[in-house]
C-alpha cells in the first residue's frame, strides 16, 4: 500500500513462490523486484540467483526479518543491489527501492561500515560468527531444522534428495564443531529462537 501510494511507484504484481514469481517477472518486466529470503518452499537467494541467471540486468533488493549480519552480504553475492530488514520503517524501504532502482547499493549505515571494515582490514578484523561460515544452502538447511523440519520434508521443501540433505547436515556439523545430529537440532532450533527474540526486541516500541 505504502509503495503503490507513491506518484513515481506501481506495484506490478505479487507472487508467493518461485515458479509464480518467474512467471509475473516475463510478463511484468519490473523495475525493480523486491525478493524476500523466506519463500513459500524455496529459498530467496535462489530466486536472486535465477533472475540474475535469465537477466543480469534485472534489479534486485531484498527484504527480510533475517539480521543483515547474516544475509546482507549474501544478497549482495547472490546479485541483489540491496537488502533491508523488515524493522526498518517503510519510508526506509520506499528509499531502498528508489536507490535501487536507479542502480546503486543500498544497506543499512551499520551494515555498509561492517564490509568497509572487510574490504580494508581483511575479514580476520571482524570478529565472525561460526553461522556466517555456512554456505547459502546450509543456512537454509540450519534454518529449517531449527523450524522443526524432518529430513523428508526437508527435502520435499527444498527439492533434493536425502542424501544431499544429509551431506548439507554433516558440513553443517563440522563447521560449527558440533558432533551429533540431536547437537545440531538444539543449535538450529536455539539460533531460530535467538533470531526472534532480537527482532521482537528491535521492534519493541521505547
Amino acid at each position: 500500500m505504502r509503495i503503490a501510494c507513491q506518484k513515481d511507484m506501481e506495484v506490478v504484481g505479487e507472487a508467493d513462490g518461485m515458479v509464480h514469481a518467474l512467471k509475473l517477472l516475463n510478463s511484468t518486466c519490473p523495475d525493480v523486484v523486491v525478493v524476500d529470503v523466506q519463500l513459500k518452499k524455496a529459498d530467496g537467494l535462489d530466486l536472486v540467483k535465477r533472475i540474475k541467471a535469465r537477466d543480469n540486468a534485472a534489479r534486485i533488493l531484498v527484504w527480510s526479518v533475517y539480521p543483515d549480519k547474516l544475509y546482507a552480504k549474501r544478497a549482495l553475492n547472490a546479485g541483489a543491489l540491496g537488502y533491508i530488514n523488515k524493522e526498518h520503517s517503510t519510508s526506509q524501504i520506499v528509499e531502498a527501492i528508489r536507490r535501487v532502482r536507479e542502480g546503486k547499493v543500498y544497506l543499512s549505515e551499520e551494515m555498509a561500515e561492517l564490509l568497509l571494515h572487510h574490504a580494508v582490514g581483511g575479514a580476520d578484523s571482524v570478529r565472525r560468527s561460526p553461522i556466517e561460515a555456512l554456505s547459502d544452502r546450509e543456512l537454509e538447511v540450519f534454518r529449517l531444522i531449527g523450524q522443526g523440519l524432518s529430513p523428508a520434508q526437508l527435502a520435499a521443501e527444498l527439492h533434493i534428495s536425502r542424501h544431499t540433505i544429509d551431506t548439507h547436515k554433516q558440513r553443517i556439523k563440522e563447521k560449527l564443531g558440533l558432533a551429533t545430529a540431536s547437537e545440531l537440532t538444539q543449535a538450529a532450533v536455539r539460533w531460530v529462537i535467538e533470531d526472534k527474540c532480537e527482532e521482537r526486541n528491535e521492534t519493541a516500541p521505547p
